[in-house]
């Protein structure tokens, strides 16, 4: 089992939501931890954040390292910055990405090109700059941050999904070529949360994908960190936070059709409301 007491948790995509949260409970659990985000400034107001939350007086202040996950030279420098700090990484939570969903056809390439490059690329980045440390100590921890959406296809998801699929994809491709290393290698599907990329989110959903989401209760992030710190604690390969993604992780094979077929009702149900509302505008 992982002990995070004493141990050295690096956060991508520290400085708000899912990584801030899981931080600050780390901290509080005696972890020593740094966070990697874009915003110099965010990164300070987070590290104090982290830092009232520590679990001694002594313990060592909350590195922080400013990068891009998409510039890999970038992130492997910030790693390094902070492994001067605290050591060699022992726990690596991959939280750095956000969704920008829409209508397939009226998406723009660039979208495609830039949720791959940040929610997949972004959790390649980094796993790469910490692995040869790990595999070399002979021990390590990642945690890479999917989504509810990696584990089932969802309307107004064409360019977030496919990502998380892969980030998917990539764990459980790592898990058998690790493990004889000593490293754990977990997927965490967290459900739609309540974060600030959340907000920004919900102004780009197509009506169909709104009224999907509608069915579904947002989690609070503190609910969401809780279920990953237990994860990473009790070396849980696939981390989820509600009994809907627990049971799509466990039979999305079977759930799949009865999920798909759920959402086709919600899709026809609006449509027909919209042109039913147009008819009425004529």
């Amino acid at each position: 089992m992982t002990r995070l007491d004493g141990a050295h948790l690096l956060v991508t995509g520290g400085s708000s939501g899912i990584g801030l949260a899981t931080a600050t409970l780390a901290a509080s659990r005696g972890a020593r931890v740094s966070l990697v985000a874009r915003d110099e400034d965010r990164l300070a107001a987070a590290a104090a954040t982290v830092g009232t939350a520590t679990a001694t007086a002594t313990a060592t202040a909350t590195a922080t390292a400013a990068a891009d996950v998409t510039d890999a030279d970038a992130l492997a420098a910030a790693v390094a910055s902070c492994t001067e700090t605290h050591g060699p990484v022992d726990v690596l939570l991959t939280a750095a990405g956000g969704a920008h969903p829409g209508y397939f056809g009226e998406l723009d390439t660039g979208v495609f090109r830039a949720q791959m490059e940040v929610d997949y690329f972004g959790t390649l980045h980094a796993v790469r700059a910490v692995v040869p440390a790990m595999t070399a100590r002979g021990r390590g921890h990642l945690v890479l941050v999917s989504s509810t959406a990696g584990l089932v296809g969802v309307f107004g998801y064409s360019a977030y999904a496919p990502a998380k699929y892969a980030v998917r994809g990539l764990a459980e491709t790592l898990r058998p070529e690790l493990a004889p290393a000593g490293i754990v290698v977990a997927c965490a599907y967290p459900p739609d949360t309540r974060t600030p990329g959340f907000d920004v989110e919900n102004g780009l959903k197509p009506p169909e994908t709104a009224r999907i989401s509608e069915a579904i209760k947002p989690r609070e992030v503190a609910d969401v960190a809780k279920a990953v710190i237990a994860g990473i604690e009790k070396d849980r390969l696939v981390i989820t936070a509600d009994l809907q993604t627990a049971a799509l992780a466990r039979a999305a094979g079977l759930l799949g059709p009865y999920v798909r077929a759920t959402m086709d009702r919600t899709i026809r149900k609006v449509r027909a409301e919209t042109r039913g509302t147009r008819d009425s505008e004529r």
